[in-house]
């Protein structure tokens, strides 16, 4: 028996309403460019737009005319979405709280989660959406996964509760040292002052 291996997400599908909803929510309130409209192939009464979330990758969205939003909060049943991530850069996470309160968006205000800064709103279906930024930039050859499994192997060895900076830091510095080789025969702290 074989693994059939993920190489990341290709795409995610939502059923949305109406199309002008859709389109003014997921270009208009998060800036994903509208990149392709066709019909729903599978269901001729639908339409089917694309988004680019920032990644090349795609947010699509099944839309009908006559679909109107019927949630105040999307389900949360085992199965169902609980919400949908996205990532901003550390300037936009800056402006995320403003820019909501400007648009009257409803949200759960800054939540620090360790290695993360998040903060949750939902879209005009309730969906729950939470934009979120790194505290950390993983060195240059390694992915934030890269770090996030040390600094989870540091928070477990040390008997801490969940990941904070100090796991992050730790964890970046031994990624270095593993990976950037030295010409010098001892590689620990000094002090030079």
């Amino acid at each position: 028996m074989q693994k059939l291996q993920a190489q990341g997400v290709h795409h995610i599908t939502l059923t949305g309403a109406d199309r002008q909803t859709s389109i003014d929510f997921w270009e208009g309130v998060l800036g994903m460019p509208f990149i392709f409209d066709q019909p729903n192939l599978d269901n001729p009464d639908e339409g089917h737009l694309y988004f680019d979330p920032g990644d090349g990758r795609l947010i699509t969205i099944f839309t009908n005319e006559n679909r109107k939003a019927v949630h105040d909060r999307t389900p949360t049943d085992p199965g169902c979405v609980h919400h949908i991530a996205f990532n901003v850069s550390r300037a936009t996470w800056m402006q995320v709280e403003d820019r909501l309160n400007a648009r009257g968006i409803t949200h759960s205000g800054p939540k620090d989660r360790g290695f993360m800064d998040s903060i949750y709103f939902k879209d005009p279906l309730g969906l729950l959406i939470e934009l979120a930024t790194y505290k950390f930039e993983p060195p240059l050859g390694c992915s934030h996964a890269d770090v996030m499994i040390e600094a989870h192997r540091t928070r477990v060895a040390r008997g801490d509760h969940h990941i904070a900076e100090v796991h992050l830091a730790d964890a970046i510095e031994r990624l270095v040292e593993r990976r950037q080789m030295t010409l010098s025969d001892d590689r620990g702290p000094k002090n030079p002052y």
